[in-house]
């Protein structure tokens, strides 16, 4: 029998049946009609009378069917059995039923009983099982830590690269929406990862766990065999010298009764009988050593006393001999038809729990290996349209000659008002400048034709009220006008909510360089008399997004305001978003009540183009986007001056941005009281 170990099941209890009923055990060797139970109900385990009996268990044994003989409170004295055993079965989910099979192989206990190694063949089986269990748990760890480590580096580089494309001066348009929807997608694919890694982690501390209380119990129960054999052991060891002190007895009371009736030590059945062997002469000799028989003289008194106390010593040898003889066979009796088949079960049970427990981690493993794969499939491939579109037809999304006509009109909006940096392209003929070729057609290239003389034209003979808009300081003119908010921006704002909240990329394209030059020197003559809602200018509800943004660019002091830039970029660096916002919030706070007024309601009118970002295409990134530099201050086209000053250029882009996004997320906890929220 090894001696390392791992553990059993607990002890079928069957000492649960009626005390007065006749059973008859299925397993042993040995079937009695009163089969002895030498291990009272008291002297059992406190764990094996309070569990329940399974069907397929042998009929239960009580204790009143032995013979009650006063010799069994050695076995009980010899052999305690003290064993509590968890079931860590148990922490295998319910659902293991339906994956393994569980039964009981009766047939099996059966072949063990009768076999005489039956004992040391489950516990090697055992030591088996736990090897083939330890294994499987050190495997699921380490795959637990290639999974997470996976994930992990994953999520971190679909986040950064996210992130740092954000900053940088990258292509924008469709690009940009796919660009970051592939990067989310793998975000879900390395969450689903690191969500594997955590079960498998589960699956390997719960295999170890359950190799633990089975190595346990797998010692306690090598242990309670081998007192049981112990205690047989010694029964059989006393019962042996029981009946080498009869033999003793009887040979000294026949002597004295040869040498009553006169016979010779040499004459008569005796000296036949010692003639047998060795054996004999060693019971004669120990025989006249303890009566003195020999060194006794033949006075008939004497002899007759010797007699009488010979016969009182082979009395108590005989009934000793009966009782140990008794006991014994009541003993063995018991082993082998009730102990020793509780032992075996409880080791059967206990190699299966081992392997039922691994086989179904096993199981789980291939369920979620398999899960987790297919999980990634469905994330790049979608099987519905509900699910998203999958990864290739995000990249298939992006529209490069789209992209590039945007790039277009927003550059040469931007430079339009620029000094030319290549040759002049109009010149007098005389110079040697041939005449513009004419141009055909529209559409969006038309755009790029931008050194347009304005001023002249159907604008000439609009009067000049004196009461100009652009490049006015803002607390001027809304002092000037006795207004709460700036008209262009409030004209401005509802004709583009009335008729541009659902335009594609609202404020992302710029309008015609000819009609937005217009529009903005009859907003500066006589804002009263300009209609927005007339077709001319809803047809391109881009030409008065573009107005707007020019009027922001052209304030003399940011809206933001210079003085407080620094303050606003130092708190858009911070990485905590809820101490971003508090730092933010506390800078909006700092503002001149005519921009505070004005970026309110501003804001307020980008929250509202957000809303429609399924239409529109612009979220609350892309707005941040276009209005972090203009809200900021940047440089006039024309003259190369500065509204305010430079407000540290494009080293501030990102946190502009950064800052203008964070507002826009938390505008209801920045500009909202609750006192509006309730109105």
């Amino acid at each position: 029998m090894a001696d390392e170990g791992y553990s059993s099941t607990a002890w079928e209890s069957t000492d649960n049946s009626d005390p007065n009923a006749s059973q008859t055990p299925h397993y042993g060797l040995f079937q009695p009609q009163n089969p002895p139970s030498l291990i009272h109900e008291s002297a059992t385990a406190p764990a094996l009378s309070s569990l329940p009996v399974k069907p397929s268990s042998p009929p239960p044994r009580s204790s009143s069917d032995s013979l009650g003989r006063s010799s069994t409170s050695k076995w009980r004295d010899s052999v305690p059995v003290t064993i509590e055993r968890k079931d860590t079965l148990s922490m295998i989910p319910s659902d293991a039923v339906s994956l393994v099979e569980t039964s009981f192989d009766e047939n099996v206990l059966r072949v063990l009983c009768e076999l005489d190694c039956g004992v040391p063949l489950l516990l090697d089986r055992i030591k088996q099982s736990m090897v083939s269990c330890r294994e499987a748990s050190v495997f699921f760890k380490k795959k637990a830590v290639l999974e997470e480590e996976y994930g992990k580096s994953l999520q971190k580089l679909a986040r950064t690269t996210s992130e740092v494309y954000s900053m940088n001066d990258g292509k924008a348009g469709s690009f940009v929406g796919a660009w970051q929807s592939s990067m989310k997608i793998h975000e879900v694919m390395a969450e689903n990862r690191i969500r594997f890694a955590q079960r498998l982690n589960e699956m390997s501390d719960e295999l170890a766990s359950l190799a633990k209380e089975v190595d346990k119990n797998r010692k306690q129960t090598k242990e309670l065999a081998s007192r049981y054999e112990r205690a047989l052991q010694e029964s059989e060891l006393n019962m042996e010298k029981s009946k080498n002190r009869l033999e003793v007895s009887s040979e000294e009371l026949e002597r004295v009764l040869l040498q009553k009736e006169g016979e010779s030590l040499k004459d008569g059945g005796l000296q036949a009988k010692n003639q047998g062997g060795p054996a004999g002469k060693r019971a004669l000799g120990k025989a006249v050593a303890k009566g003195g028989l020999l060194l006794k003289g033949k006075n008939p008194g004497n002899i007759q006393r010797q007699e009488d106390d010979i016969r009182i010593r082979v009395s108590n040898a005989s009934d000793l001999y009966r009782k140990a003889l008794t006991d014994t066979q009541a003993m063995r009796q018991e082993y082998f038809n009730f102990q020793l088949p509780r032992i075996l079960r409880a080791l059967k049970e206990c190699a299966d729990e081992i392997d039922l427990g691994t086989q179904y981690h096993l199981t789980r493993y291939a369920f979620l290996f398999e899960s987790i794969v297919l999980s990634d499939g469905s994330t790049l491939v979608p099987v519905g349209p509900e699910d998203g579109i999958g990864l290739k037809s995000t990249i298939e999304s992006i529209d490069n000659r789209a992209d590039f006509k945007i790039y277009m009109q927003n550059y040469a909006y931007a430079r339009g008002g620029a000094a030319p940096r290549g040759p002049r392209r109009e010149g007098p003929a005389e110079e040697g400048f041939l005449p513009p070729l004419p141009t055909h057609g529209g559409g969006a290239y038309s755009t790029v034709h931008t050194n347009v003389p304005i001023g002249n034209g159907h604008n000439s003979h609009i009067p000049d009220k004196g009461r100009p808009t652009f490049g006015v300081d803002l607390a001027e003119q809304m002092a000037r006008d006795n207004v709460e908010l700036p008209a262009i921006l409030e004209k401005c704002c509802a004709a583009i909510e009335k008729n541009g909240l659902q335009s594609q990329g609202i404020y992302r394209i710029s309008g015609m360089a000819r009609k937005v030059a217009s529009l903005k020197e009859r907003l500066d003559k006589d804002m009263d008399s300009v209609n927005l809602d007339s077709e001319e200018w809803i047809s391109d509800i881009n030409n008065v997004t573009s107005v707007l943004k020019m009027w922001f660019r052209e304030l003399p002091d940011p809206l933001l305001t210079s003085s407080l830039h620094q303050g606003f970029v130092e708190a858009a660096k911070i990485e905590n978003d809820r101490l971003r916002h508090i730092r933010l919030h506390e800078r909006v706070n700092d503002l001149p009540d005519p921009n505070y007024a004005t970026l309110k309601f501003f804001l307020g009118h980008l929250h509202k183009i957000a809303e429609y970002e399924a239409d529109n295409s612009m979220s609350i990134q892309n707005l941040a986007i276009v209005f972090g530099q203009t809200l900021f201050g940047q440089m006039i086209p024309g003259n190369g001056s500065f509204s305010g000053h430079g407000n540290g250029g494009m080293a501030d882009a990102p946190f502009q941005n950064k800052a203008i996004e964070t507002i826009l997320e938390h505008y209801s906890d920045i500009f909202v009281d609750d006192a509006e929220v309730g109105a």
